[in-house]
């Protein structure tokens, strides 16, 4: 099985992991997986918080290493453990230096972990906050393309910075949505599965400028490591497939999707042309 396995690509440009959870990592020390990802040129990490439980921990971990950065949020399946102190622990924390964005949240009608009438109190809510400090938002949203276009429309005109919908599954509807309304939106292994060809169509109607790179490890591995604990250190296989899919050189993907990481999350960075 390994035999099939061939080293992980390294790039001269360097990549932005825009979403992965650090804390969900088993498989090996995270010290080990952070000299890993240097290793391939990883320059930087979003590690994205889902819960009231682990809002602190996020935090924690982005002191652990100056490229480790964090979001404060909660994932809609936590959406019936949101409460005001959760709100207001949100509100503290997401402008702090090391925190770049809103998220995760918004509405996953899939798995139904929540009320749906909470999910979408939850979603308008951290939506506001988003609003509030101008941050962008890291949104979650399966099944629910209809209701997550609806919700975004009500925000339009008060995000002052937009974001990503990430791990993108859903349909080109939410898409065209997303990307007419300056969005960006995340792929992940998903789009190196044999059955993915639905998120490959999407993958070709997304403007370059307006995509970003993610594992959302430990999650969603890529081909070739099906089978292993997904981690930051793959993405260069997810750059490879958007590549093939788009018909373009992989070295333009990457040095696309980092502008495009560093204006959604970093604007700081990004140089005047």
């Amino acid at each position: 099985m390994g035999s099939k396995r061939r080293e992980i690509p390294v790039f001269d440009h360097p990549i932005i992991e825009t979403h992965c959870h650090l804390d969900y990592l088993k498989d090996r020390p995270l010290a080990e997986t952070l000299a890993e990802a240097r290793r391939v040129n990883i320059e930087r990490i979003i590690t994205i918080a889902v819960s009231p439980e682990n809002l602190s921990r996020v935090r924690d971990l982005t002191t652990i290493a100056d490229f480790v950065y964090g979001t404060q949020g909660v994932h809609p399946h936590d959406a019936e453990s949101y409460t005001d102190e959760a709100e207001a622990e949100i509100k503290a924390h997401v402008s702090g230096e090391k925190m770049v964005a809103v998220g995760e949240i918004g509405l996953d009608y899939f798995y139904d972990n929540a009320d749906r009438a909470v999910q979408r109190d939850v979603f308008r809510r951290q939506l506001q906050i988003a609003c509030d400090t101008n941050r962008p938002v890291v949104i979650h949203s399966r099944e629910a393309d209809d209701d997550t276009i609806a919700i975004l429309a009500e925000f339009e005109h008060s995000l002052t910075r937009r974001g990503v919908i990430h791990s993108f599954t859903s349909g080109p509807g939410l898409a065209r949505y997303a990307i007419d309304q300056g969005w960006c939106l995340g792929f992940n292994g998903i789009a190196t599965f044999n059955k993915a060809e639905n998120v490959r169509d999407i993958i070709r109607m997304t403007p370059i400028e307006q995509l970003l790179l993610e594992t959302d490890s430990p999650f969603l591995t890529p081909v070739p490591y099906r089978g292993r604990e997904n981690a930051p250190f793959y993405i260069p296989f997810v750059a490879e497939k958007i590549a093939d899919v788009k018909s373009l050189a992989v070295e333009d993907v990457i040095v696309a999707t980092y502008r495009n990481s560093l204006r959604t999350f970093f604007p700081a960075s990004v140089s005047p042309d």
